[in-house]
């Protein structure tokens, strides 16, 4: 459904508006995504049983005419507003040259023990630990979804995978891999021994190398945060793995570790 929208303080795109302070204090429920590819992966589950919900776009006059063929595959119901250039960088409050904007209600967050115990019996969960920085957030999740880890689990401290920027860094990944919360390390690692899941720590510090891991049938690769990396309490109740690096430095970027340790791990 095309709306033609002329004017920045038309009340049909109020949620697109002033994007960046919308982005700080949080959507409730739903979520901003950008860029054609995301769009094109939200489309494509439109439908999907338990699944995202697209509920308008906005897209630039250029890129309505480019992405005929991805608007008309939407449903007919769906708003489809499409502004010039200088209009829609008004609405929202800055240049967006990618000229491509979709708000969306979130699926229901599944129960963390709920999400494990509906996996099978050979399973890849990354569980992400006090994990603040949008951008690795979006790269575990690309990283989860490009080595076909089941899941992701995130506690509290953790920040959002469906803020707009970790849905761009994913690639819309962290729109596909289910995660849940769990309210700290000590209740992540009840839940994951009970259902037969053995935990690895990943830390410069690690008592094994990553190259000698043998995987385990059902294993979850647990990250800290950059920096401090993961508390010494949980690195004294799980298998400890460090990926080794040239004499003097012994530091990677947690998205690039997750990286190597899934492929790791996806690959034995």
């Amino acid at each position: 459904m095309i709306v033609p929208v002329s004017e920045a303080d038309d009340p049909r795109i109020a949620g697109f508006r002033a994007v960046r302070e919308r982005d700080l204090v949080g959507r409730q429920g739903g979520f901003m995504a950008e860029g054609e590819v995301v769009l094109r992966l939200l489309a494509g589950r439109l439908g999907t049983r338990g699944g995202h919900r697209l509920a308008s776009v906005l897209l630039s006059q250029a890129q309505a005419e480019r992405l005929s063929d991805l608007i008309a595959a939407l449903p007919e119901d769906l708003p489809v507003h499409v502004a010039p250039q200088a209009v829609m960088d008004a609405i929202v409050g800055f240049h967006i040259h990618r000229g491509i904007l979709a708000l969306g209600t979130a699926r229901p967050l599944p129960e963390a023990g709920a999400l494990l115990d509906g996996l099978g019996p050979r399973a890849l969960v990354v569980a992400a630990l006090g994990l603040t920085n949008h951008d690795n957030m979006g790269g575990i999740f690309r990283n989860a979804a490009a080595f076909g880890a089941d899941a992701v689990i995130l506690d509290e401290a953790s920040c959002d995978p469906l803020y707009r920027k970790a849905i761009r860094v994913s690639v819309g990944a962290s729109l596909v891999v289910p995660f849940a919360r769990v309210p700290d390390a000590g209740v992540l690692i009840a839940l994951l021994a009970a259902r037969g899941f053995e935990a690895v720590a990943l830390s410069p510090s690690g008592r094994e190398t990553l190259s000698r891991l043998t995987r385990p049938p059902r294993v979850a690769a647990l990250f800290g945060t950059e920096g401090p990396g993961l508390p010494d309490a949980v690195m004294a109740r799980v298998r400890t793995v460090a990926i080794p690096m040239a004499e003097g430095f012994d530091s990677l970027n947690v998205a690039t570790t997750s990286g190597i340790v899934l492929h790791h791990l996806a690959g034995v």
